[in-house]
């Protein structure tokens, strides 16, 4: 199983794509180099998308996309010219510098507002709101795999703030109010909100019972 950290190392840029039925592929083009010792097979994080290359010629890499991913990512939106974050899968001894991040997305959220100050971004995503048990304040949170840290939380909504030096590097840059962007929960705490639902339901059942009787 692929694994990535949340740390985008650049971004590449759409060149082909070739779309079916249900199905497409798409041919990105990545920076000089950065595509050294890579394999038919290699996973690569792609707006926090976990793709296989299935062609390689140098630096521009091929990968096809399913429907199911179509469906919960914002990939089937991509055209020529579109610029994308990218991310290979860690190796044994890297640093992890976010956090872990599995490169399956659970949904898209909606960039709502974008607000700028002096020395950083503040931006509001609206979410799907079954997915927002999952978003804590001060928790981790990829967002098109980059692995940020969440600010403020409502009922269907959370913001982030960027430093300069993520604006540069990844597309967030270059968002704007409306667009779609690919949200992956951090695992841990998805797994404890579930089992502590899980744990009350039981309790709340058990008692149902107990007063029944």
């Amino acid at each position: 199983m692929a694994l990535f950290t949340g740390i985008v190392q650049g971004q590449g840029n759409v060149v082909k794509v070739h779309q079916l039925e249900d199905f497409r592929s798409i041919s990105i083009q990545f920076p000089s180099g950065s595509m050294g010792g890579i394999q038919i097979g290699a996973s690569v994080a792609i707006n926090g998308t976990c793709l296989t290359v299935t062609e390689i010629d140098g630096d521009r890499l091929k990968f096809d996309i399913i429907v199911e991913t179509l469906r919960a990512t914002n990939l089937g939106a991509l055209d020529l010219g579109s610029r994308v974050n990218f991310e290979r899968s860690a190796r044994v001894g890297d640093e992890i510098g976010g956090h872990n991040v599995s490169g399956h997305v659970c949904a898209t959220a909606e960039v709502a507002a974008i607000e700028d100050s002096e020395n950083n971004r503040r931006i509001t995503f609206k979410v799907p709101q079954q997915f927002m048990k999952y978003v804590l304040p001060k928790g981790f949170i990829a967002v098109d795999g980059i692995s940020l840290t969440v600010g403020e939380v409502g009922k269907d909504w959370f913001t982030v703030y960027l430093i300069p030096e993520t604006l540069r590097i990844t597309t967030l840059g270059a968002r704007v109010v409306g667009d779609a962007v690919n949200l992956e929960v951090e695992a841990q705490t998805q797994a404890i909100v579930d089992t502590v639902e899980n744990v009350v339901a039981r309790y709340m059942s058990q008692m149902q019972l107990s007063t029944a009787s």
